[in-house]
C-alpha cells in the first residue's frame, strides 16, 4: 500500500540543519523472498561505470541531499498503523497463533541478517566505492522490515487482546479470576512499555542514519547500524515469546480452575436437588395434615348430626314411655274392674241361690218361730248383698269411664303422632324415586319456560319444587302422568308456593360427560362429581356440545325444544337448536349449532384444526342459552381450556347483560394442554383481544402474539382447582406449570388440589357383570377363580395358581412412562411371574415398538401384550392381577390406582401427582399403618422400579396372610366421589358466600 514516511523512523537530520520543506511518498512492499545479489555480482556492475559518471552522480546526491536537511515524517503511516491494528483487533473471529507471529519475526530477523552480511561482503570488496543508489536500496529495505515488524506487533496486540477476551468471558462466570485478569493488564502494560522501546530503537536507526548521511565513506558506522537493529529485533521476537508462553500456562490454570469451579457448581446443584426433595416431602405431610383434618371435620359434623338424631330418638322413646305408662295404667284399671265384675257374678249365684232355697222354705211352708227368724236374717243379708252389689256397680261404672278416658286420651295421642309423622313425610324429600325421574321434571319445567308457557317466577318456584324432591309435586305428577302436558301443567302450578331453598344451583360446561361423550377423564368427572353433588340435595345440570358421534343410547328422554338459541360469532348472528335429555340421572343441555362450519358434526371430539373457534363457539352459545332461560346459577363450573372461555365470557360480556348471580368455578384436568392460539382468533366469540392480550390476563407467558385460554381461566375465575393436591404444588414449578407457574403463585389464594373419586357402582368386583366370579373384601376368594379365567382367555400357563399375576392397563405416551413399561414386562419374567399388558398407543414408533414386543412374546406362556382397548377385558384384568404397575412420569390424577384397590390388584407407583396422594408404600414409617396400601418409588428410572417390583414380590411369595390383609385394607378403601363432592361443595358454598356479604356492602 502507498504510504507517506511518517513514523517508521522518528523526526531526525540528515547532515545539515536544514528540513525537507515536503513530504516525500514511497510505497511499502512485503519482505522480498530473494535475498540481496552478491557482492561481486555488484562489484561487476560498478566496473561498467566511468569514473566520470561516478562524479557526475557523487555531484548530484551533494545537490539533492544538503547537509543539514531534517526528515520531515509525515503522521499518515501512525493512522493506517492504526488502522490495520484496530481491523485486525475487530475480527475476534480470525485465529492467528502466536507461533506464527514468531515464526514472521524469526524469519524477518533471519533475512535481514543475510541482506546485511551481503552488504557487508560487499564494502569488504570495495571499501572505497560504495555506491549511493546500493546504500538507499539497503535503507528501504531496512524500512520494508521495519514495516513487517510493526505488522508483527500489530499480530501480537491482536493475540494480546484475543487472551483478553477470554479472561473477560470467564471473569463474567467466576468473579475469582478478577486478580489474574489483573495481572494480564499488568503483562499488557508491559507490553506498551516494550512498544515504547521499539520506537526508541527506531530513533536509534534515524540517527544512525543521519551519521552515515554526514560519512558516506565509513563502513564501520554503517556495519554498526544493521548490526544493532537486528539485536533489537530478536530480544522483542524473544520477550513476546516469552510472554505468549506464559498466557498460555496462565489459560491452562484459568481452563482448570473454571473445571473447580463446575464441580462445585454440580454439587451445589445437588443440594438443591435434595432441598427440592425435602420441600416435596413437606407439601405432602401438609396435604395429608390437611386431608385429615377434613376428615376430622366431617367426622365431627357427622357426630354432631347423630347426637341431633340420638336426641329425637330419645324424645320419641320418652313418649313411647309415656303412651306405655298410660296404657299399663288403663290395662290395670281394667283388670281391676273385672275382677269386680267377677265378684258381682259370684255374688249373683248366692242370690240365686238363696232364692232357690226360699222357693224351697215356701214349698214346704215351715211355719215354725226358727224358720221365719231364718227367713228375716236371710232378707237382712239380702238386703247387704243388694246394696254391695250396688256400690260395686257404680265403683266398675267409674272404671270403665275412667278406661274410656285413657282410651281416648292414647287414641288422640297416637292420632297427633300419625300427623306429625304425615306432615314430616310431606315435608321430607321423596328419595325412593331415581335421580332420572326428577331430571325429567326438571327438564320439562325448563321447556315450558324456554317455550313461554308459564311464567319466570311460576317456572322458578316449580324448579325449586322439583330441586327438594317435593312429594306434592311428585304425588301430582303420579295422578295425571298419561295425560297431556296441559293437565299436567295445570296441576303442576296448583303448588306454586314459595318453598325454602335446600342447596346450590350449580351449572357444568364442559367438552366431555361419561358415558356419552367421553376421551379421558374429563368425561368421569363431570359425570361422578355431577351425581355426588345431586345426592347432597344440589340442583346440577350439564351442558354439553352435541356431537354427531355421542353414545346416543345413554341418554333417556331426548328431544329437541322448541325454541331457538342465537348467538354472536365472527360479526353475525347464528342459531342454535337446544336438545334435552337425562344420563345417568342428571339433567343435560345439548347445543346444536346451525354454522356453516359443522362445528360438532366431525366424527371426534377433538383433534381438528379449528378447535380454537369450536370451543370458543360453545362456550358463548351455552352462556347464551343461561341467560336466554332466564337462569340465576350459584355456580358454573367450566373444565380445560375447552371451555375456559366461559370465564372472561361471563365477566367482559353477559354480567353487563344481567346473568351476574353465579361465582365461576375453573378445573384445569391437564396443565400440558393449554389451546394457545393468535390473539386474533379472540375476537371472534366477541372479546376484545386488544384489551385482554395483556401479560396480566390472557396473553401467554411465552409468546406476546398469543393467547392462552387456560390462562384466562385462572385470572377471571373466583375458584381454580386441579384434581390432586400433589400436583396442584407441581404445576407450581417451572417444570410442572409448563410456562403458567407465575400466574398460578400469582393466584394461590383461590387455588386448591382435590383428588378425583371413582365410580363405585360402575367399578364395584361384588356386581360386576364382566367378571366370571363376583367377590368382595369379606370373601377374596374370587379373585383366584378371575385369574384362572383371564389365563385360559389369553393362553397364558395355569400350572402354578401362586404364581404373581402382574397387570399394566394404560395409555402408550411418554407420560405413562412407556420406558418403564417395555423393563416391567422383562423384569417380571426375570422374577418368576406373568405379565399383562392392556393398551394401545397415538404415537406411532411407540405402537410399533410395543408391537414388536408382542409378536415375540406371542406364544410365550407367561406374558402377552394385548395392544387395544377392550373395556369387558380391562375389568377382568383387574380382577385378576395381583399387582398392578403405574409407572408415570407425571401423573395429574390417575384413575387406574384406584380401581386396581377396589378390585384387590395392590398398585406399584411412582410417587407423582395423584398417585402421591392415593398410594403409600408399606414400608414407609412415616406413614400411618392404616394408611399404607401398596409400593411406591420416587425417581423414574429401572433401579427405583426394580426396588418397589422386587419388595412386591418377596410380600407376595413369602408373607401370604400380610399380603391377604393387604388386598382386604385395600378393597375397603372408600374411593367414591363422595369426599371429594364434599370439598368442591365447601369451596363453592363461601365463594356464594363472599359474594353475597359482597352485594349487601
Amino acid at each position: 500500500m502507498e504510504m507517506k514516511i511518517s513514523n517508521c523512523f522518528p523526526t531526525q537530520k540528515w547532515c545539515g540543519g536544514a528540513s525537507f520543506s515536503r513530504q516525500v511518498n514511497v510505497r511499502f512492499y512485503p519482505l522480498p523472498s530473494q535475498r540481496l545479489p552478491p557482492a561481486s555480482g555488484k562489484m561487476r556492475q560498478r566496473r561498467n561505470f566511468s569514473l566520470q559518471n561516478k562524479k557526475k552522480q557523487t555531484k548530484t546526491i551533494n545537490i539533492e541531499r544538503p547537509p543539514d536537511v531534517d526528515l520531515q515524517l509525515s503522521d499518515d503511516v501512525d493512522s493506517d498503523t492504526e488502522k490495520m491494528s484496530k481491523q485486525s483487533l475487530s475480527s475476534s473471529n480470525q485465529e492467528v497463533s502466536i507461533e506464527e507471529n514468531v515464526d514472521t519475526l524469526t524469519e524477518i530477523k533471519s533475512s535481514d541478517e543475510s541482506t546485511y552480511s551481503s552488504v557487508d561482503s560487499n564494502e569488504e570488496g570495495q571499501p572505497s566505492s560504495v555506491h549511493l543508489k546500493d546504500l538507499i536500496g539497503m535503507i528501504r529495505n531496512a524500512e520494508k522490515n521495519i514495516h513487517l515488524l510493526n505488522e508483527a506487533r500489530v499480530h501480537a496486540l491482536e493475540e494480546l487482546q484475543k487472551v483478553l477476551g477470554e479472561k473477560e468471558d470467564l471473569h463474567g462466570k467466576i468473579n475469582i479470576l478478577e486478580m489474574k485478569l489483573a495481572e494480564t493488564d499488568a503483562r499488557l502494560s508491559v507490553a506498551s512499555q516494550e512498544k515504547i522501546h521499539v520506537e526508541l530503537l527506531e530513533d536509534q536507526l534515524g540517527k544512525l542514519k543521519n551519521e552515515l548521511s554526514r560519512s558516506r565513506g565509513s563502513e564501520e558506522n554503517v556495519l554498526n547500524v544493521n548490526n544493532s537493529v537486528p539485536l533489537s529485533r530478536s530480544d522483542f521476537v524473544n520477550s513476546l515469546s516469552e510472554q505468549c508462553d506464559s498466557l498460555r500456562k496462565e489459560n491452562m490454570l484459568l481452563k482448570q480452575d473454571l473445571q473447580s469451579m463446575k464441580s462445585e457448581l454440580s454439587l451445589v446443584k445437588e443440594t438443591d436437588e435434595r432441598v427440592l426433595m425435602l420441600e416435596k416431602e413437606r407439601s405432602v405431610l401438609e396435604s395429608s395434615l390437611i386431608e385429615l383434618e377434613s376428615k376430622l371435620a366431617a367426622s365431627q359434623e357427622g357426630v354432631s348430626e347423630l347426637s341431633a338424631l340420638k336426641l329425637e330418638c330419645k324424645n320419641l322413646y320418652e313418649k313411647v314411655e309415656h303412651l306405655q305408662a298410660l296404657l299399663a295404667k288403663a290395662t290395670k284399671q281394667a283388670d281391676q274392674a273385672i275382677s269386680v265384675l267377677q265378684q258381682n257374678q259370684e255374688l249373683r249365684k248366692k242370690v240365686d241361690r238363696l232364692e232357690e232355697s226360699l222357693e224351697e222354705a215356701s214349698i214346704y211352708k215351715l211355719s215354725s218361730e226358727k224358720l221365719q227368724q231364718y227367713n228375716e236374717q236371710m232378707q237382712q243379708k239380702i238386703k247387704l248383698l243388694d246394696e254391695r252389689l250396688q256400690r260395686s256397680d257404680e265403683e266398675i261404672q267409674s272404671y270403665v269411664l275412667l278406661h274410656q278416658d285413657s282410651v281416648k286420651e292414647f287414641q288422640d295421642t297416637l292420632d297427633n303422632l300419625k300427623n306429625e309423622t304425615k306432615k314430616k313425610a310431606l315435608d321430607e324429600p321423596v328419595n325412593e324415586m331415581p335421580s332420572e325421574f326428577w331430571s325429567r321434571l326438571l327438564l320439562m319445567i325448563e321447556g315450558w319456560s324456554m317455550e313461554k308457557k308459564i311464567s319466570k317466577d311460576d317456572a322458578k318456584l316449580l324448579r325449586e319444587l322439583v330441586w327438594k324432591r317435593d312429594r306434592r309435586i311428585c304425588d301430582a305428577y303420579m295422578s295425571c302422568k298419561e295425560k297431556n302436558d296441559r293437565e299436567i301443567l295445570a296441576a303442576f302450578l296448583r303448588f306454586t308456593s314459595s318453598p325454602t331453598r335446600p342447596g346450590l344451583h350449580i351449572i357444568h360446561i364442559a367438552a366431555e360427560m361419561a358415558p356419552v361423550a367421553k376421551v379421558g377423564g374429563l368425561g368421569d368427572v363431570v359425570a361422578g362429581l355431577g351425581k355426588a353433588l345431586q345426592e347432597k340435595g344440589h340442583l346440577v345440570e350439564i351442558v354439553l356440545p352435541k356431537y354427531d358421534c355421542m353414545q346416543y343410547e345413554s341418554i333417556k328422554d331426548m328431544k329437541v325444544l322448541d325454541v331457538v338459541v342465537e348467538s354472536y360469532f365472527d360479526g353475525r348472528l347464528y342459531k342454535n337448536n337446544i336438545w334435552t335429555g337425562t344420563v345417568e340421572g342428571l339433567p343435560v343441555y345439548f347445543i346444536e349449532p346451525t354454522h356453516p362450519g359443522k362445528f360438532f358434526c366431525r366424527g371426534q371430539l377433538y383433534g381438528e384444526h379449528d378447535d380454537f373457534k369450536r370451543f370458543s363457539f360453545f362456550s358463548r352459545v351455552a352462556l347464551e342459552l343461561l341467560l336466554q332461560a332466564e337462569k340465576r346459577p350459584d355456580i358454573i363450573h367450566c373444565h380445560d381450556w375447552q371451555t375456559a372461555f366461559v370465564a372472561p365470557l361471563y365477566w367482559e360480556i353477559y354480567v353487563p347483560k344481567g346473568l351476574d348471580s353465579a361465582r365461576i368455578c375453573f378445573t384445569c384436568h391437564n396443565f400440558e394442554y393449554q389451546g394457545t392460539a393468535p390473539a386474533s382468533e379472540l375476537t371472534s366469540c366477541g372479546l376484545d383481544a386488544y384489551h385482554l392480550n395483556r401479560p396480566d390476563r390472557m396473553q401467554d407467558n411465552s409468546a406476546n402474539d398469543r393467547i392462552n385460554p387456560v390462562k384466562g381461566a385462572i385470572v377471571f375465575s373466583n375458584i381454580v382447582t386441579t384434581v390432586s393436591p400433589t400436583y396442584a404444588q407441581e404445576v407450581r414449578s417451572v417444570q410442572g406449570g409448563k410456562g403458567l407457574h407465575a400466574t398460578i403463585n400469582s393466584h394461590s389464594k383461590k387455588f386448591a388440589g382435590i383428588l378425583n373419586g371413582i365410580d363405585t357402582a360402575a367399578w364395584n368386583p361384588a356386581s360386576d357383570n364382566f367378571l366370571k366370579v363376583q367377590y368382595s373384601a369379606s370373601d377374596i376368594d374370587g379373585k383366584i377363580e378371575n385369574k384362572e379365567a383371564l389365563r385360559r382367555l389369553l393362553g397364558l400357563s395355569s400350572s402354578d395358581f401362586r404364581q404373581p399375576l402382574v397387570g399394566c392397563i394404560t395409555r402408550l405416551v411418554p407420560q405413562k412412562g412407556v420406558h418403564l413399561i417395555r423393563h416391567a414386562v422383562y423384569r417380571t419374567l426375570e422374577l418368576g411371574g406373568q405379565f399383562v399388558l392392556l393398551g394401545s398407543s397415538p404415537v406411532p414408533h411407540i405402537q410399533r415398538e410395543f408391537e414388536d414386543i408382542g409378536n415375540h412374546f406371542q406364544n410365550h406362556e407367561h406374558a402377552r401384550l394385548v395392544l387395544k382397548y377392550d373395556e369387558a377385558l380391562s375389568h377382568l384384568i383387574y380382577a385378576a392381577s395381583d399387582m398392578l404397575i403405574i409407572p408415570s412420569i407425571f401423573e395429574p390424577c390417575g384413575l387406574t390406582q384406584m380401581i386396581a384397590m377396589r378390585y384387590g390388584s395392590i398398585p406399584i407407583a411412582r410417587k407423582t401427582g395423584g398417585l402421591n396422594d392415593s398410594v403409600f408404600d408399606v414400608d414407609d414409617d412415616s406413614i400411618p399403618l392404616q394408611f399404607r396400601n401398596g409400593f411406591t418409588f420416587a425417581t423414574a428410572d429401572e433401579q427405583g422400579f426394580n426396588n418397589a417390583l422386587e419388595r412386591a414380590f418377596n410380600y407376595y411369595m413369602n408373607n401370604y396372610e400380610f399380603w391377604k390383609e393387604l388386598v382386604q385394607k385395600d378393597m375397603s378403601i372408600d374411593f367414591s366421589w363422595d369426599s371429594s363432592a364434599s370439598q368442591y361443595e365447601e369451596l363453592y358454598e363461601k365463594a356464594v358466600l363472599r359474594a353475597r356479604a359482597a352485594s349487601r356492602s
